[in-house]
């Protein structure tokens, strides 16, 4: 029974399907069917149960399957840590990230990466769409959110927060003259994502939160295209700190509420990592990890 095989038992629990775990090899459902079998048969044991609509593990396979992924990863580790002193981490690094935050943050990061690890191959998908990982074969994904639950290894890459800017144009205009409630009376720019349309919540320097409600007659499913609608003068938009630090200080958008936390979902928002669940890292995840830490974590 070779580790290849094995592997490809693995990819198929992951996947949930014989076709799934082809289409991530490049690889023919019926020959992944061989393999299976074939393991099985040397097994003697039946590690999925198929009918034709559906295919699960069952209760012998779930027991070997779970004590095999470790086993594979630390031969997999054992290998690299073999290798590491005399090679350079490589391959395809598949990553995702939004559109704004590639764009801001990741792609001016590039061609520093590329100049440090030359045989690593960076794969970047800017979607605002949250991807599935294991369907798409994705390495790291960055999330903006409040801490990220489920199956996937997270951890907090930077702190985020929201500010409601306007430009210096709007504001000679229509003038923002009282709390945040005032908001309901201006024409307010909103983000196509859940939570982002209808209201936005505020919270004083003594802790009292209030939710406003907003509204406005310009929609829009990127935050780039977004920002660049308030610095028109359209109209006032809550965007990300990261995101508008620049227009800050030259002034080119103007913070309406400085005094006053704000966010259109959760106070406790921040820029994630997210992996797929397994114990070790392919260094060439690893080193893009421990980079952009370096690079964006302050």
């Amino acid at each position: 029974m070779d580790i290849a095989s094995l592997k490809t038992v693995l990819l198929v629990e992951t996947h949930g399907s014989f076709a799934g775990a082809a289409r991530a090899m490049s690889a023919d459902p019926s020959s992944v069917s061989r393999v299976v079998a074939n393991v099985e048969a040397e097994l003697g044991i039946r590690l999925f149960q198929r009918t034709t609509r559906r295919l699960t593990v069952t209760e012998e396979g779930h027991i070997y399957l779970q004590k095999l992924a470790p086993l594979l990863d630390e031969m997999a580790a054992a290998k690299e840590a073999a290798l590491g002193h005399r090679r350079h981490p490589k391959g395809v690094l598949k990553m995702t990230a939004s559109v704004a935050f590639s764009c801001e943050l990741i792609v001016p990061l590039l061609p520093a990466f590329r100049d440090l690890y030359p045989d690593i191959t960076v794969d970047l998908n800017s979607s605002d769409a949250n991807l599935d990982l294991i369907e798409n074969s994705i390495d790291l994904a960055v999330r903006l959110a409040p801490a990220p639950k489920g199956d996937l290894i997270s951890s907090r890459l930077m702190k985020t927060t929201y500010i409601v800017v306007a430009s210096p144009a709007y504001l000679a205009r229509h003038p923002v003259t009282g709390p945040p409630s005032v908001l309901k009376d201006h024409e307010c720019l909103r983000f196509a994502l859940p939570g982002f349309q209808d209201h936005w919540h505020f919270e004083s320097v003594g802790g009292t939160r209030v939710d406003v409600p907003i509204s406005g007659k310009s929609l829009f499913s990127n935050a780039l295209t977004l920002r660049d609608a308030t610095r028109c003068g359209m109209g006032i938009a809550l965007l990300a700190d990261w995101l508008v630090q620049d227009d800050l200080g030259s002034g080119r958008l103007i913070d309406v509420f400085p005094d006053v936390h704000c966010t259109a979902t959760d106070f406790d928002t921040a820029a994630w990592l997210l992996y797929p669940s397994r114990t070790y890292l392919p260094s060439k995840v690893r080193v893009m990890i421990d980079f952009l830490r370096a690079h964006l974590a302050a």
